[in-house]
């Protein structure tokens, strides 16, 4: 007789409602009349400080990073001779996030304020990688930011946008150099000179002919080259990589 009242004790006790004690464990801890205003405090500190970034990002203050280098992931830390060697192979810049005219992502901001937080600093002197477009240079898809820590050293924030073209490399290693545009011109014009038929000039053409027409060739690439380069204003990766002059 015990046991067949207990079970129906058990059996009268009604069913916990999980968001009726979520309800009443938020009481607890604070009214209802005050969760919408700290809920407000909260986001109107956040927007605050994501606008503070913002204006960090476009001002692009000089300054170093005092980091906590326990607290870095050791693979995003690059040496400014590694950037300059992305820039050159691929034709990029590396400026201050001021002469930065595409959007920042929202993601970034959050990177930015995670670090922050994490090192218990304020971040400044950001710079960009990406191509020259993305800029706003003085008389300018892939961005890249980063951080200095010092001695040539700086910390990768955040990349976003689309990867560069799988042959931009390609394209732009007779830009790297000099000795790498001469190059190019050199294979251009032997190109061309391979092109122009046979007796086009003599009724049997020779191996004199054949270099002398290259020779000329090699000339009026080189010629159109050099107009087209002044005329623009360009100049080799290895001299533009920091350069804040669009005409560059």
């Amino acid at each position: 007789m015990l046991k067949k009242k207990k079970m129906k004790l058990k059996l009268g006790l009604p069913r916990t409602n999980l968001e009726e004690q979520l309800y009443k464990s938020r009481k607890k801890r604070i009214s209802s009349e005050n969760i919408l205003l700290q809920v407000q405090e909260i986001f109107e500190r956040e927007s605050e400080k994501e606008e503070a970034i913002l204006q960090e990002i476009h001002d692009g203050n000089d300054g170093i990073n005092n980091f906590d280098l326990d607290l870095l992931e050791s693979n995003r830390i690059f040496h400014l001779s590694d950037i300059e060697k992305l820039c050159i192979d691929y034709r990029l810049r590396f400026l201050d996030s001021k002469y930065f005219k595409g959007k920042i992502p929202y993601e970034t901001l959050v990177k930015i304020k995670t670090l922050e937080k994490q090192q218990q600093i304020t971040l400044k002197g950001f710079k960009i990688v990406a191509p020259s477009k993305l800029f706003k240079l003085e008389n300018a898809d892939d961005p890249l930011m980063f951080t200095p820590m010092g001695n040539d050293y700086f910390y990768l924030v955040h990349k976003w946008g689309n990867d560069l073209h799988p042959l931009r490399k390609v394209m732009m290693w007779p830009f790297k150099h000099l000795e790498n545009f001469i190059g190019f011109l050199f294979v251009l014009s032997f190109l061309i000179a391979l092109l122009i038929p046979d007796g086009l000039f003599s009724p049997q053409q020779t191996t004199t002919q054949f270099f002398m027409i290259f020779f000329f060739v090699f000339k009026w690439v080189s010629g159109l080259s050099i107009f087209y380069g002044f005329k623009k204003g360009k100049n080799f990766s290895s001299a533009i990589w920091r350069s804040k002059y669009y005409n560059a």
